[in-house]
């Protein structure tokens, strides 16, 4: 018997619901399946999150006297490499009044755990800026000054001469001022640079680094530390055996009355020239000790 177009049209209308009721469930257990799949890969995600290594502190070079930024750039690539943050300051070398206030504004500036290295006149900036910031780890000494409180750079060469250091070679540079007064700035004769500040670096690189010194002012010698944060920081020392600058024994002291961590290399006032994997070991000592 042949079927009527309504029984037709009415089988078509059957077949098109149950196809899509069918595919509705494919597509509903598509869902489920692809829901049930996020689920551990969101879980993992978290995970991952909660893994995640931990931020390391930015390390902050401070460098000093007769030298400047420039003079870190070796052991910057070694702790950029290592996966930390870095910046190199330039220290304006005015005096430490002066540098330490410079100082200060910029690390107030930087968020997170600090570690501050300086090198040779920046240990006692780095000294008086870390009393009045928060999140400093550590403070590390480069071949540096360490004052305490109340104690200028001069007056320590004072108290403690060492018949094995010559005065450095060092020429005047006298300046008028805006306000019409006179400055004065010293910097190391270049034709005796490399014998006072640099002996173990090559000769082709010392000329460059004595040609492109930065002067201080003299104000910076004669000026009182009023800081000393190494007494409530940890404080890690690399001491230079044949710093012709400062002076290895009163090196050896001020890091000493410090507490501080010492490590000694044979090596010039510009240690962090000429030995930069020991720079970066002692800064890596001071971040693993203080995590």
């Amino acid at each position: 018997m042949n079927k009527s177009p309504h029984s037709r049209s009415g089988s078509s209308r059957n077949r098109y619901v149950l196809g899509a009721t069918a595919a509705a469930t494919v597509v509903a257990a598509g869902v489920l399946a692809t829901t049930a799949m996020a689920v551990p890969e969101q879980k993992q995600a978290q995970e991952n999150v909660t893994q995640s290594p931990r931020t390391k502190p930015t390390v902050v070079l401070v460098h000093g006297a007769f030298a400047d930024a420039s003079g870190w750039s070796a052991t910057m690539d070694r702790l950029r490499r290592d996966g930390y943050p870095v910046q190199a300051i330039a220290n304006p070398l005015r005096g430490l009044d002066y540098d330490t206030s410079y100082l200060t504004g910029i690390l107030k500036n930087i968020e997170g755990p600090k570690i501050l290295v300086g090198h040779s006149y920046g240990g006692a900036v780095i000294g008086n800026a870390a009393a009045s910031v928060p999140n400093v780890k550590a403070l590390v000494y480069i071949a540096a000054w360490v004052p305490d409180k109340g104690e200028s750079l001069g007056g320590l060469i004072e108290k403690h001469p060492d018949p094995a250091v010559k005065p450095l070679p060092l020429k005047n540079i006298t300046y008028t001022r805006p306000d019409a007064s006179t400055g004065t700035d010293v910097f190391i004769d270049p034709a005796r640079f490399r014998a006072s500040f640099a002996a173990d670096v090559p000769a082709s690189e010392a000329a460059l680094m004595a040609a492109s010194q930065r002067p201080i002012s003299v104000e910076a010698f004669g000026q009182p530390s009023k800081e000393a944060a190494w007494k409530t920081l940890p404080s890690w020392a690399l001491v230079a055996q044949q710093d012709q600058a400062i002076g290895t024994r009163l090196e050896r002291f001020m890091a000493r009355r410090a507490g501080a961590h010492i490590t000694e290399v044979a090596g010039s006032h510009a240690v962090m020239v000429s030995r930069p994997d020991a720079v970066t070991r002692i800064i890596h000592q001071a971040d693993r000790a203080t995590r």
